[in-house]
């Protein structure tokens, strides 16, 4: 049978993931500072995201703006942004289709199969939506790498990680094996239309039923059907 538990974990996991992946999408710390050189200033910390850069001060200070062009951005911001926002929309549709599919929703009614097919497909979107998150955070992390050991790079323009590139690589992961785990809770058929696990032992709906024994008439060959007085 399948596990109710063990689809509720994995759901509120799925979900905690997406909204992790909505946080990093918002977040201007993809690109940091780095502090490296002779001459280090402290003073304040350039942060650079998707959507607009900030400087922070340690004074507590801080201003953002956005990015005047897109298409002036570098490929990898580009497409991060597409990339992200279509995270973001699969993460909702996911969660929607999920729900429907859960064991302890009402959605499909008694139709077993249809139930399972839904939470299969929600937690295929899961993982899809996972790698989603996953690309654009290598992208930009191999970016921010390859840039950094690069001599021909000013060392006023080398960055290193910031904590969006982490946070969005723990959201792909989470994504990832709560879709993978959602996804091995939908029941498997064997032959002849019965389950071998999950979904069974609640509802006799579709399964045969079998006739009740009523008592039959008894009757002789040897004896008449009649009365004699």
């Amino acid at each position: 049978m399948v596990n109710t538990g063990m689809q509720l974990i994995s759901f509120t996991c799925a979900v905690t993931g997406w909204i992790m992946a909505i946080a990093v999408t918002a977040l201007p710390q993809w690109k940091v500072s780095a502090f490296i050189g002779s001459n280090i200033l402290t003073s304040e910390i350039k942060w650079e995201g998707i959507w607009m850069n900030c400087i922070y001060q340690t004074t507590g200070h801080m201003q953002c703006k956005t990015y005047d062009s897109m298409l002036a951005l570098p490929p990898d911001i580009q497409a991060a942004r597409a990339l992200m926002c279509l995270a973001i929309f699969m993460g909702w549709l996911s969660c929607t289709v999920s729900c429907c599919g859960m064991k302890c929703t009402t959605c499909a009614g008694d139709d077993r199969q249809a139930k399972a097919g839904i939470a299969l497909s929600g937690g295929v979107l899961f993982i899809l939506t996972g790698l989603c998150v996953l690309i654009p955070v290598s992208w930009t992390a191999n970016t921010v790498i390859q840039d950094f050991y690069n001599p021909n790079v000013p060392v006023m323009y080398k960055r290193e990680l910031g904590q969006a590139i982490y946070l969005g690589w723990a959201a792909a992961v989470i994504l990832m094996i709560s879709g993978a785990v959602l996804s091995s809770t939908c029941p498997l058929m064997e032959r002849g239309g019965r389950y071998r696990r999950g979904y069974i032992g609640r509802s006799f709906a579709n399964s045969p039923a079998t006739a009740p024994d009523f008592p039959k008439p008894i009757t002789s060959n040897n004896l008449p059907l009649k009365e004699y007085v």
